[in-house]
């Protein structure tokens, strides 16, 4: 086809926010953690731009989105962009270049292992870090991304996925569930170290989080028309009511409403919609926001206050468990009035598609938890996974970085 000028430009757009969402998950993480270890999350974000956007260009857009072999991986005929054309489109995506739709895919590749970091602040070695976000990109997020984005088996019983609930959010909280696991508790482990340094800097991550991920989901149509504008509009009420609810919840239980509960909230409904944004409606994004309030906001609840599980951030319960809910809402909610090209979910006469996007969130969860708990281990075993007790209690900005976020400290 032609490409579209129009849409050229709303997906050039789209990647310069998507992008935007990286530095702005460091300044959000940073400001929620020690000050000691501020630095060390910015750096692990911001290093995780540079360091994913090569190997996504190397490699993993090829495994991801080249054609299939046997619905499970890509080929290789576009190693290093090699055949992916700037002056015309792919299947993909239609009326925009091929390389545009690459670059965009890649802001995708590049913050998806970047969210894991919530969970594992203030105690992993940067070089366990460095490994990590590598191996987990080739060995996780490009395999699944391939099975429902590129062609792979999933997408071929009707697994759907508007812009990364099953793809993004639940194979990283749940790979985030699994490295609270395994590298344990912090020192000292309670209310006294969960005090943010800094909730101006969170609330201004949060904000360009916000902003991004419109690029996010709106850009995930693709194009320019209807299904973008439904797409945002469905980001916008699905966090602002997620947001409420866990104010709500948060002043309730604390008898204060706090600037993290509404920050946390609004992140939450944004993970939770991100599946659903370009299947479902703006009246249901509504009731879907408050769905994923009170999921997430128990979620924490259960996870780090009565299991005792120190996902620092609370990652697995902020993007996994909304991510969940998301993805299975599409088989709930889901209209071809909304979008022709999609399925119809179980208020619209077609109740298998929830049983499929059981299936999908289900292969992600696994992969994402069990193919994290055995990278992990490996590198535990071959490098060392958690700073040790002095580096712990130095902080990880010195220990491992030898720089202080504000002079001294």
């Amino acid at each position: 086809m032609v490409i579209n000028t129009g849409d050229t430009t709303w997906m050039l757009v789209s990647t310069g926010l998507v992008m935007l969402m990286t530095p702005a998950l460091g300044f959000f993480e940073a400001g929620l953690l020690r000050l000691k270890n501020s630095l060390s999350v910015i750096m692990q974000t911001f290093a995780g731009l540079a360091l994913l956007s090569v190997l996504w260009f190397i490699v993993g857009f090829t495994l991801t989105f080249a054609p299939d072999i046997h619905g499970f991986i890509g080929n290789l005929s576009w190693l290093f962009y090699n055949n992916v054309p700037f002056n015309n489109s792919i299947s993909y995506a239609p009326t925009i270049p091929g390389i545009t739709y690459a670059t965009y895919q890649m802001m995708f590749a590049v913050i998806t292992p970047l969210l894991i970091t919530g969970a594992f602040a203030e105690r992993m070695k940067w070089s366990a870090f460095f490994i990590f976000v590598i191996v987990w990109s080739l060995v996780i997020y490009y395999p699944l991304a391939h099975w429902v984005w590129g062609g792979g088996w999933l997408s071929k019983i009707g697994v759907v996925d508007f812009a990364g609930g099953i793809v993004i959010h639940t194979s990283a909280g749940m790979a985030s569930l699994a490295s609270a696991l395994v590298l344990g508790r912090r020192r000292n482990y309670g209310p006294q170290i969960m005090v943010p340094h800094n909730l101006p800097l969170a609330a201004m991550g949060a904000t360009l989080l916000w902003v991004g991920w419109f690029g996010f989901n709106a850009g995930s149509a693709l194009a320019s028309g209807a299904l973008a504008a439904n797409a945002l509009l469905t980001t916008q009420i699905g966090a602002s009511t997620c947001a409420i609810v866990w104010v709500g919840l948060s002043w309730k239980r604390s008898g204060k409403p706090t600037v993290t509960s509404v920050i946390n909230g609004a992140v939450a409904g944004l993970a939770g919609v991100t599946p659903a944004a370009g299947f479902i409606s703006g009246q249901d994004s509504f009731i879907l926001g408050i769905v994923l309030g009170f999921a997430s906001y128990g979620g924490i609840v259960l996870l780090k206050e009565r299991l005792r599980i120190d996902d620092a951030l609370d990652v697995s319960s902020v993007h996994g468990i909304t991510g969940i809910v998301g993805a299975l809402s599409i088989g709930i909610f889901a209209s071809q009035v909304i979008n022709p090209a999609g399925p119809n979910g179980w208020l619209n006469g077609n109740p298998m598609q929830l049983v499929i996007q059981g299936i999908g969130v289900g292969v992600a969860a696994i992969m994402g938890f069990v193919g994290t708990l055995i990278i992990l281990k490996i590198i535990d075993y071959v490098v060392g996974l958690k700073v040790n007790e002095e580096e712990e209690a130095l902080g990880l900005d010195i220990s491992q970085h030898a720089e202080a976020a504000y002079g001294e400290q």
